[in-house]
């Protein structure tokens, strides 16, 4: 039985006086009003109407039964209603995981996404390693190289590079380098993993590739430590180009090495099913493609 549906037809009988209208208002046969309502007594184990050939009439049962169908059928009126608009529109929250840069290069132009979806928010979750997207309640995450879940939904974004990059103090304080071999003469800021320091920056370039293994005096675990090494004058960066976009629109950061080009990485944005997906996940998934393009040609400019 349909409790729902079943409810409906009772109130509609107690509002009209009568199975037949019940019938008429609802577009069915008398004799399914009258199906709904022996199958509603027989849930609940009472007699809900008094009926004659001349009216119907509540008993006490159906009395007490009458306010509560009333109170869930406005409460289950109310939840479709929320639930069908945010069908239609970009409505109710997000979560979006990103690794870290990533998510602070969204964040600063999530804004621009909230002021044409007034309904909508979004909860950045920067994490590097996404688990179980449905256990982490997760409607949408960002990920750069390989996916290891294959039951996850994906959507490239195509590929994201990293640049060297230096501020224009470091950069009268010392010149630029002209060539990848030049880095061992200057000062650097690298990301360590645990490596005391050491990396190597491989590049591609006209001769072909290059791997360059440097020591940075300043190195960090975190891109955005190293990014703020950079801008502070202490030496010459890799850092991916979203992460560095902003400080060269503004002339923070100067990019280093124009012929040459670093390893580019992947990226996907990554959802737990295809079916049904909500309007306000499809509208941060279009954005956050929108941003990874608008940022690929604005470094192809440079």
């Amino acid at each position: 039985m349909d409790l729902i549906a079943a409810l409906t037809t009772f109130l509609s009988v107690v509002e009209t006086g009568s199975l037949s209208a019940a019938a008429r208002r609802s577009a069915s046969s008398q004799s399914s009003v009258t199906r709904q309502l022996a199958q509603l007594e027989d849930h609940f184990g009472v007699r809900l109407l008094h009926r004659t050939t001349r009216q119907l009439s509540l008993t006490n049962d159906g009395e007490d039964l009458l306010a509560h169908a009333r109170q869930l059928l406005e409460t289950a009126e109310e939840m479709e209603s929320a639930l069908g608009r945010h069908r239609r529109t970009a409505a109710g929250q997000v979560r979006f995981a990103t690794p870290g840069a990533f998510g602070l290069f969204l964040a600063r132009r999530l804004p621009l996404l909230l002021e044409r979806h007034p309904e909508l928010s979004v909860e950045l979750v920067l994490i590097n390693r996404i688990g179980n997207m449905v256990e982490e309640r997760l409607d949408l995450a960002a990920v750069a190289g390989e996916l290891s879940d294959s039951s996850l939904v994906v959507r490239s974004i195509g590929h994201v590079g990293q640049v060297a990059v230096a501020s224009p103090e470091y950069l009268a304080r010392h010149g630029a380098p002209q060539r990848p071999e030049d880095l061992m003469q200057h000062e650097c800021v690298v990301t360590d993993s645990g490596n005391g320091g050491h990396a190597v920056w491989r590049f591609e370039g006209p001769e072909g590739p290059l791997a360059v293994s440097l020591k940075g005096r300043i190195s960090s675990n975190s891109s955005r430590a190293v990014r703020l090494a950079a801008l502070a004058g202490g030496g010459i960066a890799m850092l991916a180009e979203f992460e560095t976009a902003d400080d060269l629109h503004d002339g923070r950061l100067v990019r280093l090495l124009p012929g040459y080009t670093v390893e580019r990485v992947p990226v996907v944005l990554a959802y737990p099913s295809r079916r049904n997906l909500a309007p306000r996940t499809r509208a941060v998934l279009e954005f956050a493609v929108e941003q990874v393009d608008d940022l690929r040609r604005q470094m192809d400019r440079r």
